[in-house]
């Protein structure tokens, strides 16, 4: 076999390999918020809107919710619709976990009853919406479940920064909620490795 034959075929190999490498590529969106006429610009939720062409099966891994110290925690949490979510009582009172709507819809309202310390009780999201998550013993308590339609979200810190792993290229629909701010929007086309974006939430 000659010298050109041989690198013909590396060079076959290569761009194949590079090919089915692009296939399966996934790529992160990070960025930041800064917010306007609000306190802080942690606990801002962010999150690839619906995806008309597709559909993600509910996850199978269960996510928790906490009450310790009189305390949900996380304040908040966001997850892809079907998730199925595990409160649990960590405090040596008795607890209970209720919500009087999802996104103002009270037909959605729900209470889980009242547990003591060590015990958790289990509940599947399959709607879209925001979660007010009130204790009836506590009414100080309070937090947040958003349920969101794709697997592609997450929470901002301290600092407004967020990160978005695992996204396939593609234009998407960048979506915030914040507890103490207006709901913001902006395209993203993530066409490389890692798209940088800054969203501003507003009072």
């Amino acid at each position: 076999m000659t010298l050109i034959k041989i690198a013909a075929q590396s060079a076959l190999v290569t761009g194949f390999a590079m090919a089915l490498a692009g296939v399966g590529q996934a790529n992160e969106i990070k960025g930041k918020v800064n917010v306007q006429g609000i306190k802080s610009a942690e606990n801002i939720a962010v999150y690839v809107d619906v995806l008309p062409e597709k559909k993600f099966d509910a996850p199978k891994d269960h996510v928790a919710v906490d009450q310790r110290k009189m305390a949900f925690i996380p304040h908040v949490v966001i997850v892809q619709q079907g998730t199925t979510v595990e409160f649990l009582n960590s405090d040596a009172v008795g607890h209970n976990v209720y919500w009087p709507s999802i996104s103002g819809n009270k037909k959605l309202a729900h209470n889980l009853g009242t547990w003591p310390k060590g015990e958790k009780k289990p509940f599947q999201f399959n709607d879209l919406g925001v979660v007010s998550l009130l204790c009836n013993v506590h009414p100080e308590m309070s937090g947040y479940v958003v349920v969101v339609p794709t697997p592609y979200f997450a929470v901002t810190d301290k600092d407004g920064n967020f990160e978005i792993k695992n996204v396939p290229p593609g234009k998407y629909s960048l979506k915030t909620w914040s507890e103490d701010g207006k709901p913001a929007t902006q395209a993203v086309d993530l066409s490389s490795a890692t798209t940088t974006v800054e969203l501003v939430v507003k009072k």
